[in-house]
């Protein structure tokens, strides 16, 4: 009987010994190195790729922001801030009326069929708007224009960035809307193109909050 009660005292110590080391080496030495290493080699991308103006940290690069005007009296969904060149739309799961640069709480798609009367709906109110906030006078813009990330929200309905195609269409309004010429934010906008990763993989884009930066030191100094 004492041999059978010793011998399992002995087996949970073991046990014991055994979650206590991988406790330790899984959850405290490995995320170390693993932080260590990322700090070390890509600090960067490790902090969330942080994007920063005026000495402050104002997004991150990867996460799209919302650019509307405080909401008014009675509204629900404010009006966008036309001075400001505009994301993709921002359909997900849900949103949160307490941080205002990220709609969304979560990350995902609407999950609408290409046939949903809402998506369908959703899209020609959004391409209606694009025709009418970007039409100023002397450039009109038609729907043929109108490229479709500026009507889709992408998977994440987080998407950073946008098509060349897109922000190359809401040059004359931003220009008119900050007092700068079409050549002037025609150069912002050919100066914060990416091209496709390595040469071949995805699609050219155009970062929106690293764009609005850019505009926003343009009409400093302007």
């Amino acid at each position: 009987m004492n041999n059978s009660v010793s011998n399992t005292a002995r087996l949970l110590w073991a046990g014991l010994r055994a979650l206590l080391v991988l406790t330790l080496v899984t959850g405290v030495v490995y995320p170390l190195v693993v932080t260590g290493i990322a700090q070390a080699a890509f600090p960067n991308k490790a902090n969330g790729s942080e994007i920063k103006s005026d000495g402050k940290v104002v997004g991150s690069s990867l996460i799209g922001q919302s650019y509307n005007l405080p909401l008014k009296k009675g509204q629900e969904t404010p009006d966008a801030d036309l001075k400001w060149f505009q994301g993709r739309p921002a359909n997900g799961l849900g949103s949160n009326s307490v941080n205002t640069q990220y709609k969304l709480i979560l990350s995902g798609a609407t999950n609408l069929a290409a046939d949903s009367k809402v998506l369908i709906q959703q899209v020609k109110d959004a391409k209606a708007a694009v025709v009418k906030d970007n039409s100023v006078p002397g450039y009109t813009v038609t729907p043929a224009q109108v490229p479709a990330d500026a009507v889709t929200s992408s998977g994440s309905g987080l998407d950073p960035d946008i098509s060349p195609a897109y922000a190359e269409l809401q040059v004359h309004r931003v220009a008119e809307k900050n007092d700068l010429s079409v050549a002037q934010v025609e150069k912002l906008v050919e100066d914060h193109t990416t091209g496709r990763t390595l040469g071949f993989i995805g699609e050219p884009r155009v970062n929106v909050l690293e764009l609005n930066i850019a505009l926003k030191d343009l009409t400093k100094g302007s």
